[in-house]
């Protein structure tokens, strides 16, 4: 039997919490890990006491027809990443890593373009998380270290 490595290993739990998403679009599960433990899951879906897309049944952007990646603030979601972020303290993530899978909550199909938005790069800049892992594939991810986030600073225009 060969092991899994770490990488896949919380890859695997974070698909795992993406079965709690309750967006009609994109289904995303987030872990924030450090040392070996996790500190924080997170999934999209409305604020708490808020009814979801899955239970109202339709869903605001997809009726307007905007395109993936435009106008969150028509969206009744609270990212995965923002979720997992918001239950764990800002000490105990400075440092850690950011597990994220995405699939289509209509396919079921894996996204391989799956990232988080400019709004959760803020949120994990200043959360200290220190690296996102990001699946690609069944078994491949990529590691984006969020000093290039940082670097690469999307709210600054030519």
């Amino acid at each position: 039997m060969n092991r899994i490595d770490k990488e896949n290993y919380y890859l695997d739990i974070a698909e795992t919490v993406l079965e709690r998403s309750t967006c009609l679009r994109r289904c995303y599960g987030a872990i924030i890990v450090k040392h070996d433990e996790i500190i924080a899951t997170g999934y999209n879906g409305a604020p708490r006491g808020r009814a979801n897309c899955v239970d109202l049944g339709r869903c605001i952007r997809e009726e307007l027809q905007v395109p993936s990646g435009q106008r969150y603030e028509l969206c009744r979601s609270v990212h995965a990443e923002a979720n997992a972020i918001i239950s764990a303290a800002r000490r105990d993530m400075v440092g850690s890593t950011l597990y994220l899978v995405g699939r289509n909550a209509q396919t079921g199909e894996l996204l391989y373009d799956a990232t988080s938005c400019s709004m959760c790069r803020r949120q994990i800049i200043n959360a200290g998380i220190q690296s996102v892992v990001i699946r690609r594939g069944q078994t491949e991810f990529e590691v984006i270290p969020v000093t290039d986030w940082v670097q690469e600073d999307d709210s600054l225009f030519d």
